[in-house]
């Protein structure tokens, strides 16, 4: 949970402060309405940060905090099969799309696990 809130809070402060200068380094176009969907993105995502930054030192997984584990898998799973989607489609995508898409497959993955194990493991003697 610490992981991915530091990357969501990381996303969130950079897309809301920075918007300028992700559209200079993606290429493209600067108007109005996509420098305010940018900073509301990393609202979205500063938020999220937030929620998982909060939650770190509670017991996941199973049915506890359930839709927490259960938000952060959609959110990474959705999002990386489109960054996927997005990277097979144009190949010539900068190195840092190909990064955020296998950090969010990872993400995808772990939280993935959460949600189908228990947390609390029994120990056999």
């Amino acid at each position: 949970m610490s992981i991915s809130a530091v990357f969501l809070l990381t996303a969130g402060i950079i897309l809301t402060f920075l918007p300028d200068e992700i559209l200079k380094y993606s290429d493209l176009e600067n108007t109005g309405s996509i420098l305010l969907l940018l900073q509301i993105i990393g609202a979205l995502y500063f938020g999220f940060g937030m929620l998982n930054w909060m939650i770190k030192t509670s017991l996941i997984g199973g049915i506890y905090n359930r839709p927490i584990a259960v938000a952060n898998f959609t959110h990474f799973f959705i999002a990386g099969l489109a960054l996927v989607k997005g990277i097979t489609a144009n190949p010539g995508l900068p190195k840092t799309i190909w990064i955020v898409g296998c950090i969010y497959l990872i993400f995808a993955i772990s939280f993935g696990f959460i949600i189908l194990r228990h947390p609390l493991t029994e120990k056999k003697l």
